[in-house]
Parts: structure tokens; sequence; C-alpha cells
């Protein structure tokens, strides 16, 4: 995929390898065996990453590379033992680790999840354990929140989400006295239907939602894209985030929204308080407001920063990259 787009806007190319997973020279010089001529003259060197221990006990194999494919070395990059404290990019990132004994906010792990920096704050939170729910599993019977987060296909993951017997999981806690969010797509799979006439997603038809909230979901052609500026019914305080979307929800609980967005309603309350659905993304990075809302659940937390705890990581990354990468070099090749 990287490399489609370095053909298509025309710029030089650094391989990375991940030395952590071991074979490093093998994959770097492996893959200037492989690549079609055409790429290989785009690539202007290599870093070698993830390196645990002195980097220079790779010297050896560091050169082994540059001779054999004939590419610049821009370094080697020794693991940044920070990086579990980044915004997640992608699944793996937001994968449960072990259990914190903190209060326990479960997110189902769909199959086509979409926006997974979502649930980053709430990961850093020292009394919330987030965990991760995969498919085979069931829900934590010990959750007080569960989340459905995005989704790249609302309907698809419906039927993924029946698969795994997560709708009757979700029956069981809402009646153990449990709170459901749905964000964004997760939104839309809480009302009773998800109706795609055009046929966005896939084949036009209808399905089913949950019939968590009454509302229902209309899929339409042209996508939501946008910063947003909101207040918080419940608490009053200010909300921001993003709104990426298909889709327009509409019913009685939208007469119950979760925010004011330039004084119209978003998102849906249903009467008992317990689930409720956004399409805002981004909420939970608002110090004053995940406080708010993780107090709502019982859940009482000391204040955070969050944003400066992820500016300081970045930070300090970028004093890692600059110490053992030759950054002049690489910011010559975008020059």
């Amino acid at each position: 995929a990287n490399m489609g787009f370095a053909r298509a806007a025309d710029v030089p190319v650094v391989l990375a390898g991940d030395i952590d997973r071991g074979g490093v020279i093998a994959q770097l010089v492996g893959t200037k065996a492989v690549m079609d001529p055409a790429d290989v003259a785009m690539v202007a060197g290599f870093i070698v990453n993830k390196f645990r221990g002195d980097p220079r006990l790779f010297e050896d194999g560091y050169r082994y590379i540059e001779s054999h494919t004939g590419w610049r070395g821009f370094g080697v990059l020794p693991w940044f033992t920070q990086a579990h404290l980044l915004p997640a990019e992608d699944a793996l990132d937001i994968a449960s680790g072990p259990r914190t004994g903190g209060i326990t906010i479960a997110c189902l792990r769909l199959s086509r999840i979409a926006n997974f920096d979502d649930l980053d704050p709430l990961k850093a939170e020292p009394g919330v354990n987030l965990v991760m729910v995969r498919a085979g599993e069931a829900i934590p019977g010990d959750a007080r929140l569960v989340i459905l987060p995005g989704s790249k296909s609302t309907r698809g993951d419906l039927a993924f989400l029946r698969a795994q017997g997560w709708d009757i999981d979700l029956a069981a806690h809402l009646r153990r006295g449990g709170h459901v969010l749905g964000i964004c797509g997760g939104y839309q799979m809480l009302g009773h239907r998800v109706s795609d006439p055009e046929g966005i997603e896939g084949p036009a038809g209808d399905t089913a939602g949950l019939g968590l909230l009454d509302v229902e979901t209309v899929m339409t052609p042209n996508k939501r894209l946008l910063r947003v500026s909101a207040t918080h019914v419940a608490s009053g305080l200010p909300v921001e985030g993003y709104e990426i979307h298909i889709g327009r929800s509409h019913g009685p609980d939208c007469r119950r929204p979760f925010a004011l967005v330039d004084g119209k309603p978003e998102g849906a309350i249903r009467a008992d308080g317990r689930v409720t659905g956004s399409y805002l993304h981004g909420l939970f990075h608002q110090d004053a407001f995940r406080a708010a809302f993780l107090a709502g659940l019982g859940i009482h937390t000391a204040p955070r920063q969050h944003g400066a705890e992820i500016e300081a990581v970045l930070d300090a990354l970028a004093d890692h990259l600059e110490a053992h990468l030759d950054v002049p070099g690489l910011l010559a090749l975008a020059r």
C-alpha cells in the first residue's frame, strides 16, 4: 500500500525492517530481491527498527545489508520503551494487556473496527481496566460499561457481533445494570434498523439492529466529515471531537440527545439513561468530560491532562529518533 502511494506521489522510499520479529537481514535483502525494478529504484535507504540491546552489536549485520542491497543505512533504532503510551494506530495497539484491577470497561473488537485512538484516554486511566473483547470471547460479567466502537462496515459488523453471541451478552449486561455506549457505527448498531437502499456498504437492503435505542439509520452516499464543538447535555461541559461517517440516524430517543452542536441535538440516549449513542469521535480526549462521564458510571479518577501526556511522549520519541537516526539525511530526502 505504501509503495502505491510512493509511486503516485513520486517520492523516495525508506524501508523499515523490524528486527524484533527476527530475520531483519532476510527481510531487507529479500525484499529487494522480489521487488519490481521500478520500485527498487525508488528506495533511498533503510532503517533497522526495534533493536533490543546495544546497537553496536549489529554493526556487521548493518554493513551486510548495505553491501547486499546498495541502499544507504539511516540508522539502527533501539526499542522505544514508551511506545505503549503513543496513540493507537490499529487494533493491535489497543489489544488487552494484563488486568489492572480497576473498574472494567469492555470494548467489542469488531472485525472492521475504526478510529482506534478513541480508546487511548480510557486505556491510560489508572482506575480503568480496559478490556478488548475478541472474537469467541464473552463480554466480562463485571464490566461497568460496554463500548461499541466505530466500524468501516456497520451492517457487516452487526452480523459479526451476532455471530459471537455478543447481542445476547449485551442484553445480560443491561439486565445486570450495566451501561452501553455506541460511537459512530456502534451507535448505528444500537438502533432498530440499518437501511442501505443504495448498497453503499454492500448489497442493498436492511439489517436489523440490536434494538437497544429507539432509532433507525439510513445510509446515505455523502460522507459527513467535520470537526465538532459541542456541549455535553448531562454535564454542560464542552466537548471537542469529529464526525466521519455515512448515514443519518433518527427516532424518538434522539429527543434525548447526548450533546448539542450549535444548539442542535446530536446522538441519542435511552429513557433509562443506560444506553447512549453518538457520532462524535475523540470524546474521551477531553479531560473534564472524561472525568465527568466516568464519574457518572461510579468511576472516580484523579485529574489528568491526556493531551499534555501525549505531547511529552511524542517529544521523547523525537529525541529518541534524533539520537539514533541520520535525521539530517532523512530530511534531505524530503526536500
